[in-house]
């Protein structure tokens, strides 16, 4: 049989209501009770009830984490960071898949439905208007990995992609390339257009240097296979900037399936650091994304938002660095 509040009351030599109030948060007992109720609760290996605790409080502990490119293993890293964050500080996380969604407004029900308490939402390929529907619901929200803008409604926490494509090309350049590509996500997504953005921006100040551009059709290691295939029909870049390890690791596939090597005949940078980048057999010279920072300062910024919803949005910028490994040749 479970063991009930009930036997914790009996065996305590107190009411319910005072058991209640130790296991609510915020709520008035005094020491006394509060140790006498713990004890007995130890001894009967009782633990509260989570959801009838909700009813009291009006808060479930939940925070619904929201992302839509599970096909990506970076996100691996991210939902393990997050879950644990999440766990570390008492909270729930309520992981939803979103991929091919296309309705903000279904998954602000789909929420809803759960009575999150607040939303994560973990992508940089889901447009803003997902993240700015639950702040228009009244639903604490904040994106984390999405586009910075200097009046953003709905907090948010990334790096800068034009910056980092700059630093792609710039590092490109300083290896000695002068044609090189770039090989980015999902046309629609805001991260492949800033990253390309600052990428042709800083070839245009070398006139000696040419650039291609081309697209994956999602952040994964088949579509980046796939597009090197399709590039292997032309003559190719001396390097590439693959705008995401994961597409950077497909993009080397293709490559040794061709019977090329890299970096002897192709070079190639990723972005994001991810575990596997680091691998002896992959050995990925590329960005790094400071993934660990974003998270748990996300984390911070949504229990501060549900404790009070009408602190002003804003947004947080977090440097990039090159992680240089076996990808690249220097040419000069």
């Amino acid at each position: 049989m479970a063991v009930t509040l009930k036997d914790v009351a009996e065996l305590a030599g107190v009411s319910r209501s005072a058991v209640s109030r130790t296991y609510t948060e915020g709520a008035s007992v005094s020491a006394k009770t509060r140790e006498k109720v713990r004890k007995a609760a130890e001894d009967l290996g009782y633990s509260p009830n989570a959801l009838a605790s909700s009813l009291t409080t009006g808060r479930t502990k939940m925070i619904g984490l929201v992302s839509n490119n599970f096909h990506n293993p970076i996100f691996l890293e991210v939902f393990d960071l997050f879950t644990k964050g999440l766990q570390d500080r008492g909270l729930r996380p309520l992981l939803v898949n979103l991929t091919n969604e296309t309705d903000a407004a279904q998954s602000v029900r789909m929420l809803r439905q759960y009575s999150v308490d607040g939303v994560i939402v973990a992508s940089s390929t889901l447009p803003p208007s997902f993240a700015d529907a639950f702040r228009v619901a009244g639903v604490p929200v904040v994106q984390s990995f999405g586009r910075l803008m200097d009046n953003p409604d709905v907090s948010v926490l990334g790096i800068d992609n034009i910056a980092a494509g700059r630093l792609a090309a710039q590092t490109l350049i300083a290896h000695g390339y002068t044609r090189i590509g770039f090989l980015g996500g999902p046309r629609g997504a805001t991260s492949t257009q800033d990253r390309q953005s600052g990428f042709l921006g800083e070839v245009a100040r070398h006139k000696h240097v040419e650039a291609t551009t081309s697209f994956a059709a999602e952040y994964s290691f088949e579509a980046g296979r796939a597009e090197m295939q399709r590039l292997l029909e032309a003559p190719l870049a001396q390097a590439y900037f693959c705008g995401d390890d994961v597409l950077s690791i497909g993009v080397l596939s293709a490559l040794q399936s061709a019977g090329l090597g890299v970096p002897n005949d192709v070079g190639i940078i990723g972005l994001n650091d991810m575990q596997m980048a680091g691998w002896e057999n992959i050995n990925l010279t590329t960005i790094r994304n400071p993934i660990k920072d974003i998270i748990a300062a996300s984390i911070d910024m949504i229990c501060a938002r549900v404790e009070d919803n009408s602190c002003p949005p804003e947004a947080r910028l977090f440097e990039c660095c090159v992680v240089e490994r076996g990808t690249l040749s220097h040419l000069t």
